[in-house]
């Protein structure tokens, strides 16, 4: 047996801005890590302050409150005889930097700042921090008073450098430098650091943790290493979530994992760890003669130990067995199930409001949001029932207007969502079909919500009737000889009024169901990133909200097998589309019916795991915005609206964001992809096509209701995917497009033949 040492990382629930809660939840998990044995804890970036304060990382307070709030840390009887790794920003010589702390028994040992910031994407460390100016390279850094009459330090260590203590090395690596070609802990694996702390302030992303996971892995499987993860878990005041799945891994090996979604504001994980393991993996003489040379990093020494003397171990106590990391499945079904409704449970409680309102269309977006409601209910009853996370409760009870003392519990998921759950179907006469109607009705009652069923045709006709007596024009549909103008502007007037109506009920209800108690409902919309990519959405309708659990969630999943079906004729999925019945010659339309979907593939998982068998009927339904009225023989379809299938709209908005590709480069690629069953000439106006929508509707994502970032390809205007909102034809390109059309002559408008199958 060698140098056994217990170690512990966590997930916190930070929240920006909270230097009280966090406060409170640091000292709560490092009493956690204590009480376990464990002689270092790791915490997530920024903890002190929360990660997402954006622009109040550029205000002095914030730098005040964060050496305030670490004084009362590390003066604190918890925080003692164990090695602290924190997370605040720092500013040295009137710079501004992203930190750990690495603190032991009232003192600093070393102030490490960030090498490598996040700035793409949802983050934007530059506008507020700058990276440390070198590697290994290391100064002074003059303390604030308040933290020298708790220390007796006037200066301490600021840069990068390691802590070399009486039985190993340990080294910092924050977050983003993790993803970085050249990572600190390739070089100071090779200088002889043996733990590796990674402290992250990363968000969910629907198929994103499998990456993180890889890495980490990778970072010991490769250097050797005990490598301790801590992550924010939960929403801190913006539209991500942070999913935790803090971990321990040595040499490549999970040995311990925190949840990637809970209701826990404060989560540790340790393990036991063997430091001898690490020593006796790097052996291998390739590695020796590049760690020979390579160049040393600074070190801070403290005279401290994490491992046992051998003398008082156990010999019967060994290191932590290898554990199997535990993602949720299948697929994506679980996440969406579980980030959205973890991130609406911290949404409510943090914003102390009395519940959600849902307007229910019957449709499967909406269906979506109030399943995912439906889940939140499901945890928050999990949680009580278990009992081991008392907050929930006392949570609940505030927001259902009860006393602190009061003796109601839930007895299921729909007593609760009697409580804090309402919907309502704001249906038209004509307009509405009997269908849709129940649909909303039979969901309403299976979830448990507070429904309310009403016809808002005297609304709509008293604001015609408006329009009518101060202009003489009274505006028709389509099929009654109306102008395209005006058919739209009475789907709109509806689509606005349903909006205008949401916010009524969900300021009033609670009042009406005799709440005596603060508090209004927050409004939830249900726009998808499809239909916001495309703008199919009236702006200050529905769509405009107090927050989206699925604006960032695709309606299809742009996946290439929709481009292998249509292109190996001979493959196991082209006899699978065949049998389909959906023709002989697939075409990026009909192929989205083959494919499952996101929320789709959610509402046919939920059905089955929640035990609500009529969710078949939504996915049954044809997707209709039902602003038009319902004839014999016409019912509108949205994707005969769009002009496009939704399967043609992930596509579009995967190349367009993730691909970073414009109208030539996308028409470019789409002749790779969807050249074996369309002309060079269809994919261009398909392409034109697209880019008309997106860049007349894009004003609309200035205003667009903020989502649960899910997906890559979000539009979201307001901080991931930023864009003009005013744009000019794409002239140049389709110029360009069509120049090259014309030089491919009687190829370029021909559609090519689907190639015969062997028998």
């Amino acid at each position: 047996m060698g140098h056994l040492t217990t170690l512990a990382t966590c997930n916190l629930n930070q929240w920006a801005l909270d230097f009280d809660g966090n406060q409170k939840r640091i000292v709560e998990s490092i009493r956690q890590a204590k009480a376990a044995g464990a002689s270092l804890r790791v915490g997530p970036e920024l903890e002190i302050t929360g990660y997402g304060l954006l622009d109040h990382f550029l205000e002095g307070d914030t730098f005040l409150h964060s050496w305030e709030s670490l004084a009362e840390i590390i003066a604190h009887e918890e925080c003692q005889d164990i090695l602290l790794d924190i997370g605040m920003p720092v500013k040295h010589k009137n710079v501004s930097y992203n930190c750990r702390i690495i603190v032991y028994n009232k003192k600093i040992i070393l102030i490490r700042p960030k090498l490598s910031l996040a700035n793409d994407g949802n983050y934007r460390e530059m506008r507020y921090f700058t990276p440390w100016k070198a590697v290994k390279l290391v100064e002074e850094y003059y303390l604030p008073r308040i933290i020298t009459r708790v220390t007796g330090q006037s200066k301490v260590p600021i840069g990068d450098a390691v802590i070399s203590t009486l039985d190993s090395c340990l080294g910092c690596e924050t977050c983003e430098e993790l993803f970085t070609p050249m990572s600190p802990h390739i070089p100071m694996s090779l200088d002889g650091v043996e733990i590796f702390t990674n402290s992250s302030g990363s968000h969910h992303e629907l198929r994103k943790l499998n990456t993180r996971i890889d890495l980490i892995r990778e970072a010991t499987l490769k250097a050797g290493g005990i490598y301790l993860y801590a992550n924010q878990q939960g929403c801190d005041g913006d539209r991500l979530y942070y999913d935790g799945s803090c971990m321990i891994v040595i040499n490549g090996r999970v040995v311990a994992q925190g949840s990637q979604f809970s209701l826990h504001d404060v989560e540790v994980v340790t393990a036991t760890v063997d430091l001898e393991d690490v020593r006796s993996y790097r052996t291998s003489r390739s590695r020796a003669m590049q760690a020979r040379d390579s160049t040393p990093y600074p070190r801070i020494e403290v005279g401290i130990s994490l491992s046992s003397n051998s003398e008082d171990v156990d010999p019967m106590v060994g290191p932590s067995k290898e554990i199997e990391f535990k993602y949720h499945v299948p697929d994506i079904e679980e996440e969406i199930a579980l980030g959205p409704a973890c991130f609406l449970w911290d949404y409510l409680r943090r914003s102390r409001q009395a519940g959600y309102f849902l307007p229910l269309s019957g449709g499967i977006d909406s269906c979506a949001t109030a399943v995912i409601i439906h889940s939140m209910c499901r945890l928050v009853d999990q949680a009580i029932k278990k009992g081991d996370n008392p907050q929930v409760l006392a949570d609940l009870l505030r927001i259902a207007g009860e006393e602190e003392d009061s003796k109601w519990r839930p007895k299921d998921p729909q007593e609760i969502a009697g409580r804090i759950f309402h919907t309502a179907y704001m249906g038209m006469k004509v307009n509405s079909s009997a269908g849709t109607r129940a649909r909303a009705r039979d969901l309403g009652e299976s979830i448990g919500s507070y429904h309310l069923n009403f016809d808002i045709d005297t609304v709509v006709s008293a604001v015609i009737a408006l329009c009518t007596a101060v202009t003489s024009f009274t505006p028709k549909y389509k099929m009654y000889g109306g102008t395209p103008v005006s058919n739209l502007a009475l789907q709109n007037i509806q689509a606005r009024l349903r909006m205008v109506l949401a916010y009524m009920f969900a300021q009033l209800l609670p009042t009406v169901r005799g709440r005596t108690k603060p508090g209004s409902l927050l409004v939830l919309g249900s726009a998808n990133v499809d239909e916001s990519l495309r703008g199919y959405l009236t702006k200050y309708d529905c769509s405009s909200a107090d927050i989206n659990p699925i604006g960032a969630i695709s309606y299809v999943y742009f996946h290439p097998l929709s481009f292998y079906v249509c292109c190996c004729p001979n493959s196991e999925y082209f006899l699978e589309f065949e049998d389909s019945g959906l023709g002989s010659e697939p075409t990026p339309e009909s192929v989205s019916v083959l494919l499952k979907t996101d929320l789709k593939r959610f509402i046919l998982w939920a059905g089955k795991g929640f035990d609500m068998p009529l969710l078949q009927s939504f996915i049954d339904a044809p997707p209709t915005a039902e602003l038009e009225p319902i004839t014999d023989d016409y019912t509108q379809s949205d994707e005969v609206d769009m002009g496009m299938s939704y399967n043609e709209l992930s596509m579009y908005g995967h190349l367009r964001k993730v691909d970073k590709l414009g109208p030539y480069g996308m028409w470019r690629k789409l002749l790779h992809e969807w050249g074996h069953m369309l002309s060079p000439q269809e994919i261009y106006e398909k392409t034109r096509s697209f880019f008309w929508y997106y860049s007349i509707n894009r004003h609309k994502m200035t205003t667009v209701t903020p989502a649960y970032h899910a997906e890559q390809y979000s539009p979201d205007d307001n901080r991931f995917d930023l864009r003009p909102f005013l744009y000019p034809s794409f002239d140049f390109a389709y110029r360009k497009i069509e120049g090259t059309i014309r030089a491919m002559g009687a190829a370029g408008t021909k559609r090519p033949q689907v190639a015969e199958k062997d028998e």
